[in-house]
Order: structure tokens, then C-alpha cells, then sequence
């Protein structure tokens, strides 16, 4: 074994450490903690989450359990910007907006997928913005598979939807957003959420296949129950590899 190994293999088990002792400090999943470790900044804006008091998380939830407009914004505030080593992830200027608009078309198109009113109302008082993932799965789902269809489809839906009963604000948005870079932080934000549900990476995680360093950028779905795979790029390399789930090692490139 070389010095440069050497050190590489004392380097990651450092990293390890101090990714173990964040996760215990905060409470959080070492996916999470990985994730913190790799963006201070985010690591400051989740610290600074964590340590609201109780009737500052009960606001955030009653955003959380208010979809279309409310949800949105607390999604894109809980996920913000992130800079990794394979690029920017959860961007995007109009995100929020595009959010909200995925929610809406869910609620014009398969309102069976919105919870109930009574249901968000009681779960948004709890504070825990887990429960209230939890309660709307089905309407995050719902919005995460309308970014695998065609895009300018989907536009034509979010239009129907907002002429049916879409919120004014969003209509006056409609013009004004930027689909083609909006859309790839809207589907981070989804994947991230619904992958937190089955204690998956999150985009953003750091992964190693083939002895070289990746991160994940995505999740593949299919049309019911959990992912299966991760979508993920590896540094120095702009090809886009999916990894299906538990065979980190063998990334198939597309």
C-alpha cells in the first residue's frame, strides 16, 4: 500500500468518525449527517432547524400541511441550494413555484391523493414535519412521477389545473417561470423527501463506486412502492450512472 493510500484510507475513516458523532449530536441518520459534513452552510441552516422552538415548528408544519403554496415553500426552505462536487443540486429560481404547481395539478387531477382537510389541520399541530411527510406521501409521489413524463405535457397540464382552480398567484407566476431550470431541483426536492421516508441517500449523499468518489443525484421509480435505484455522477465525469439499489459497485452508464 502506497503513503497516498495510506492517507486517503485515515482521511475517510476521520470523516467517518466525524460523520457518526454529527449524526449522534443531531439525532439524525448518517445519510443525513454525510450530507451536513459535505456543506457547512447547510449544516448551519439545518442546525439552525433543529433548534426552533416548539411553537416555530408548529408554523413550519401548518406550511408543510398546506399544499399547493405552503408546502412548497417549506419544502424548498427544508432542501436548500446545495453545492457539490458534481454541480448544484436543489436549484433552481423558480422551484418553489414549480413545486406548487405539481401539487396543483395532483389536486385537479387525482384529488384522492390530497389528504384531508381534518387530517392535515390535526397533524400540522404536532410540529413534526416527519408526520406530516408522512401524511402526504401519497400527494408527494403523485407530484415526484409527473417530472418523468414529457415536460411540455406537464405544462399543458399545470395550465388546465390552474384555469380549473389553481391559485391566482400561481397563474400570474405561470409566464414567468423557468421550466427547463427549474425542473431538475423540483425532482431533487421530491426525491429527497420520499427517499428520507424509506432511509435512503438523498441527493447530495456521497457514494463510492469503482473506488472513486460519486454523488447521488436522483432516484428512479416505479409506478408503485419503493425506488430502484439511485441516479448518481461521479466526480470528473459528466455521464449520468444508475446504480440500482444495494449495487453501489456496479453503476451502469446511460
Amino acid at each position: 500500500m502506497t503513503d497516498a493510500e495510506r492517507r486517503r484510507q485515515a482521511n475517510d475513516r476521520a470523516r467517518r468518525r466525524a460523520i457518526r458523532a454529527l449524526a449522534a449530536q443531531l439525532g439524525v441518520p448518517y445519510s443525513v449527517a454525510a450530507r451536513l459534513i459535505a456543506d457547512p452552510h447547510r449544516a448551519l441552516v439545518f442546525a439552525h432547524r433543529e433548534q426552533r422552538p416548539f411553537h416555530a415548528r408548529v408554523q413550519d408544519t401548518r406550511d408543510a400541511a398546506a399544499p399547493p403554496l405552503g408546502r412548497a415553500a417549506h419544502l424548498v426552505a427544508r432542501f436548500p441550494r446545495l453545492h457539490t462536487a458534481v454541480g448544484r443540486l436543489y436549484d433552481g429560481r423558480d422551484r418553489q413555484t414549480v413545486l406548487a404547481m405539481l401539487f396543483a395539478v395532483v389536486a385537479h387531477e387525482s384529488p384522492a391523493r390530497l389528504p384531508a382537510a381534518e387530517e392535515l389541520a390535526w397533524v400540522a399541530e404536532l410540529g413534526e414535519e416527519t408526520a406530516v411527510d408522512i401524511t402526504c406521501a401519497a400527494l408527494d409521489r403523485a407530484a415526484r412521477s409527473l417530472l418523468d413524463g414529457d415536460p411540455w405535457r406537464l405544462w399543458t397540464r399545470v395550465e388546465a389545473a390552474l384555469d380549473a382552480s389553481g391559485p391566482i398567484a400561481l397563474g400570474q407566476e405561470l409566464r414567468t417561470v423557468s421550466l427547463r431550470g427549474s425542473l431538475p431541483g423540483a425532482r431533487q426536492t421530491l426525491d429527497a423527501v420520499l427517499l428520507a421516508a424509506h432511509r435512503l441517500k438523498a441527493p447530495g449523499a456521497p457514494i463510492t463506486l469503482g473506488g472513486r468518489t460519486a454523488t447521488v443525484v436522483g432516484a428512479r421509480w416505479p409506478e408503485s412502492g419503493p425506488p430502484c435505484a439511485y441516479e448518481v455522477r461521479v466526480d470528473g465525469d459528466p455521464r449520468l450512472h444508475v446504480v440500482d439499489l444495494g449495487q453501489e459497485q456496479q453503476p451502469a452508464g446511460v
